[in-house]
């Protein structure tokens, strides 16, 4: 895989007091799903691995890491048929294994298998500890209902308890919140989870091409979105996309990452597998947000129409329904 490292830490634009801290390494793996398991896992696991030399010390993975995507089309019978369980499945067990051997921590996202009766699963993001040990896990929380993209065929959502947990880590010392895909595109989840403490997010992603408007390249908004709710909530980002056509979608790649001050520290080409590391300066979300305090100026006594039901004008019709 080409490996993308950022050139420098850029200054903090607003800082006043020196941090206490260094930098934190952090890296993330674009790649293209493989139809044989083994391929696509040496391919990971090589991505990874550069990562770790590179001496990162967290690696970010892109949504549902070793599935095909599922969801370009309906399911035909049960859609949980490729689900898997939790704490035993193969995601797991490959994240587990990989964060050992290279030590490291290690994201991943994976299609979990649920009890109910419909079949539906959770799409569902974990981190696994250099010792192999589950640290984390968050559900995703909105799911998508467009053409090529019929995820609410596939996942319930998340649960609303707790639905934006922070996970605190020692070493590397950081507060991160694990929302995924869909999600980026609510301001909502990022100022949850900057409410919460987080100083970076990461948004596993399966995004690309529009099978009922392919003339339309939503990748710039894509982009735009995520960078301005790094910008509105003092956060980093980490955003790992995939590449390559799956189906009727073919992914635009183009994963990166980004500070609070909205710039962009590093991104993958569209078409290419790549890993992504730079080195964050997490105090830099303090320094922004103590110049614009965004958080403490808030009028949640304004916000109530937020915590309404979902309006009926609202609700786009389901032609598969």
């Amino acid at each position: 895989m080409q490996l993308i490292t950022a050139s420098e830490v850029p200054v903090s634009l607003a800082r006043v007091d020196e941090p206490a801290a260094a930098p934190v390494r952090v890296a993330l793996v674009q790649h293209h799903w493989r139809e044989d398991a083994g391929e696509l896992q040496q391919a990971l696991r090589g991505g990874i691995e550069q990562a770790a030399k590179a001496g990162a010390q967290v690696v970010f993975l892109a949504e549902l890491t070793l599935s095909r995507y599922p969801a370009d089309t309906l399911p035909e019978g049960a859609p949980d048929q490729t689900a898997e369980s939790l704490g035993d499945g193969p995601t797991f067990t490959f994240a587990a294994k990989a964060a050992k051997d290279f030590g490291v921590y290690v994201h991943a996202s994976l299609f979990e298998k649920a009890p109910e009766a419909d079949g539906r699963g959770l799409n569902t993001a974990i981190l696994v500890s250099p010792d192999g040990e589950l640290v984390a896990r968050t559900r995703k929380t909105h799911i998508p209902v467009t053409a090529g993209y019929y995820e609410d065929k596939y996942f319930r959502p998340g649960p609303s308890d707790n639905a934006y947990p922070v996970v605190t880590l020692d070493d590397p010392s950081v507060k991160l919140g694990m929302p995924t895909c869909w999600d980026e595109w609510f301001p909502e989840v990022a100022r949850s989870y900057a409410l919460g403490g987080a100083q970076l997010l990461a948004y596993p992603t399966a995004i690309g091409s529009e099978p009922d408007h392919p003339e339309f390249d939503t990748q710039p908004l894509w982009q735009h979105t995520i960078v301005g709710h790094a910008i509105a909530n003092g956060v980093f980002v980490v955003v790992p996309n995939r590449t390559g056509s799956e189906g009727l979608i073919t992914f635009y790649g183009s994963s990166f990452i980004a500070d609070p001050y909205g710039r962009v520290l590093v991104q993958a080409p569209r078409d290419t597998e790549a890993v992504l590391v730079a080195d964050l300066d997490l105090a830099q979300g303090k320094d922004w947000i103590d110049l614009f305090p965004f958080l403490s100026t808030r009028r949640p006594d304004t916000y109530a129409s937020l915590a309404e039901p979902i309006k009926p004008e609202h609700v786009r019709a389901d032609p598969n329904a």
